[in-house]
């Protein structure tokens, strides 16, 4: 499962800047994508920004989210300083995340590593796709789905919020 805050124009890069401000609506869809999701993956660049900050959070539900759920980071560099339930994904991301969802358990979620979701969403091993989109257009940055391959969607939810973001929800069609 891929969460990610976009703008109305699809920029997934640095959403605390336009998601301004963030308020309840952020908070309740980011606990509500936690409840299910027993393992996290993250790209290098999240960990390291992310470990720097979480641990010392107060910011619930999230806080003690991230910190308790096993984090499979996407690196060939050691994790340093480490972070508890973290672990550097051993060979290629895209073999990782099919052993992993092998496994009993819930569903893995990829947050905030914005090269991470696309390689995953390109090699159709994503299942569901959740997005707050704020109703804000940002121009420059990055785009979440950029440069991905077509892909079926089927929509399971989408709702306003009464601050005028939009919750999306969509099964991915696997390859």
């Amino acid at each position: 499962m891929v969460c990610h805050l976009l703008s109305l124009d699809g920029v997934a890069e640095a959403p605390e800047e336009f998601f301004d401000p963030w308020g309840d609506e952020a908070d309740a869809a980011a606990a509500e994508w936690c409840t299910t999701q027993d393992a996290v993956v993250l790209g290098r660049r999240s960990y390291d920004e992310w470990v720097r900050f979480w641990p010392g959070s107060d910011l619930e539900p999230f806080a003690s989210f991230i910190g308790a759920v096993e984090k499979h980071v996407a690196t060939s560099t050691p994790l340093d300083p480490p972070w508890s339930n973290a672990r550097a994904i051993d060979g290629d991301l895209v073999d990782s995340i099919r052993e992993l969802r092998s496994r009993p358990g819930g569903e893995i979620g990829v947050h905030a590593s914005i090269s991470i979701a696309q390689a995953l969403l390109a090699a159709g091993v994503v299942d569901r796709l959740r997005l707050l989109v704020a109703p804000t257009i940002v121009g420059p940055g990055r785009r979440l789905l950029d440069g991905l391959p077509p892909m079926r969607l089927t929509p399971i939810r989408s709702e306003v919020t009464p601050g005028g973001c939009l919750l999306l929800d969509h099964r991915v069609a696997l390859a």
